[in-house]
């Protein structure tokens, strides 16, 4: 669930992997300009008023008995974008990345 306020720089552990993030980020930001690093391990999605950029890091799986989970440390720096476009953006990336159930 999004918060109603999204700050302009948060972090948090999402359940994926970077390639699977990579691949949803188009879904999940499809207003924006998308770039990934060379490397692989940030994006900068650009609009005309203000970016969003994510990093990352892959953290060691979660093991519940015999499901493995994989865990990604994402962090999400926004810039010049509004109170408003912070929440609408991130709501849609909320929506567009969920997974399961609940």
């Amino acid at each position: 669930m999004t918060p109603s306020f999204v700050p302009e720089t948060f972090e948090r552990v999402m359940g994926c992997t970077a390639d699977e993030l990579l691949a949803w980020l188009p879904r999940a930001l499809p207003e924006a300009r998308l770039q990934t690093d060379a490397a692989g391990q940030s994006n900068l999605a650009s609009w005309p008023q203000g970016r969003l950029t994510l990093s990352w890091q892959t953290l060691p799986p979660r093991r519940i008995a015999l499901l493995v989970i994989p865990q990604l440390a994402v962090r999400f720096t926004y810039e010049d974008l509004s109170d408003a476009e912070r929440y609408r953006v991130q709501k849609r990336f909320d929506l567009q990345t969920h997974r399961g159930g609940g």
